[in-house]
């Protein structure tokens, strides 16, 4: 064997040996990863708990599956107290009870909260729903028929239902159509003419990208123009809710990133299982931004939603454009109702009850429970159906 022979089988040699440690350090931090998701994925909810750390008497805290309309969906119940008012919640394009980890609203303290995660979604996901197969009047029965289980389960003749994001397009329409079943509608970051939203969303996202000379970004932006006239790109989704995030004005306003900021806490909520958070992301990326978008952004709630007969009160991060804070505000004073409040949040983008939770809480309890508007930015002028 000559030298030249030598080296090559040497190499290789060593080649092989420095492959199998790659392998063997790839194989070890797969497997510690899918370790760690299972630690993580119980799917057990836990209790409430007092300052002793022992579970609160007559709380409840529970993971319930429930047949809506002939189809098995889920959701978590909290309540400090089950006698308390109840409060469905619905959710924008995905469910975020898991959010409630890192930003407490504490709201179960004054509601029996209901987490529902609507068809379609996260528990209430099947791999053999038709893409595209949910409809708004399937969505509206559904929470109507929601809404009745839980009067009935909790001896209530009303409950309350608040919507948030997309959800507030189901709740709001709902609230409309059933006002006997509920004390009040509360929207956070309530949508109002979708496709202006959109719109205004993406040209303060350029200005401001022009402004920090991320002109890769700009780029993107330019070749997926959002306007009134030509709509929305295809191109455009995917960066839409990066962007957003980047600049502060997506999700909360310290939520940098969809990884870090969803994508990472939803993964270690401990309620869910390892199943039940896959299906939590199949949902996701089943149904885009929202699986009513092209409904969404076709519609002026405005125009098809111009009163209600219930007390209405809108909660707004200043910083909200994903459901734009002036078109929410447009829309309020439009909207005709026996009681309305506007609420700004000085410190919030498009969750404000997670990002600033005890003015939240404050307002829910003094004028939602209370019935009245005295916190409301325009309290002088919102009582009575006439109020501008």
């Amino acid at each position: 064997m000559n030298m030249q022979q030598f080296l090559k089988i040497t190499i290789l040699q060593k080649g092989g040996r420095i492959m199998s440690v790659v392998l063997t350090i790839i194989l070890v931090m797969i497997v510690l990863m899918a370790g760690t998701l299972f630690y993580f994925s119980p799917g057990k909810v836990r209790p409430i708990l007092n300052e002793k750390g022992r579970p609160v008497h007559g709380s409840l805290s529970e993971k319930v599956f429930v047949e809506i309309n002939g189809m098995n969906q889920g959701m978590f119940i909290k309540s400090s107290n089950a006698d308390n008012p109840v409060l469905l919640y619905l959710h924008g394009g995905m469910p975020d009870y898991f959010l409630t980890d890192k930003y407490p609203t504490g709201l179960e303290e004054l509601f029996t909260m209901v987490w529902w995660e609507q068809w379609g979604s996260g528990m209430s996901y099947a791999s053999d729903i038709p893409q595209g197969s949910v409809t708004l009047e399937q969505m509206v029965a559904d929470t109507r028929a929601l809404t009745d289980y839980l009067r009935r389960r909790f001896n209530q003749e009303k409950i309350y239902l608040m919507g948030h994001s997309g959800g507030t397009f189901i709740g709001i329409l709902t609230a409309a159509q059933y006002p006997e079943l509920f004390h009040a509608y509360i929207g956070v970051a309530q949508m109002s003419d979708q496709m202006k939203s959109e719109v205004l969303a993406y040209n303060y996202m350029l200005q401001e990208y022009r402004k920090r000379g991320d002109m890769g970004m700009v780029k993107k932006l330019e070749a997926a123009t959002v306007s009134l006239e030509k709509g929305i790109p295809d191109n455009y989704l995917p960066l839409r809710d990066p962007a957003m995030h980047a600049l502060g004005i997506g999700t909360t306003r310290d939520m940098k990133s969809v990884v870090t900021g969803i994508f990472l806490p939803s993964l270690k909520c401990r309620d869910y299982t390892l199943r039940e958070k896959f299906n939590l992301w199949m949902g996701k990326s089943e149904s885009g931004i929202s699986i009513l978008w092209k409904e969404m952004v076709a519609t002026d709630l405005s125009a098809r939603v111009p009163e209600l007969q219930i007390p209405v009160y809108f909660m707004e991060g200043k910083y909200d454009y994903t459901c734009s804070y002036t078109e929410a505000k447009s829309y309020f004073e439009k909207l005709k109702a026996p009681l309305k409040g506007f609420y700004t949040f000085e410190l919030s983008a498009h969750s404000p009850l997670f990002e600033e939770p005890e003015k939240f809480r404050q307002i829910m309890q003094q004028d939602v429970l209370g019935m009245d508007n005295q916190l409301s930015d325009f309290n002088a002028a919102d009582k009575g159906v006439n109020s501008p």
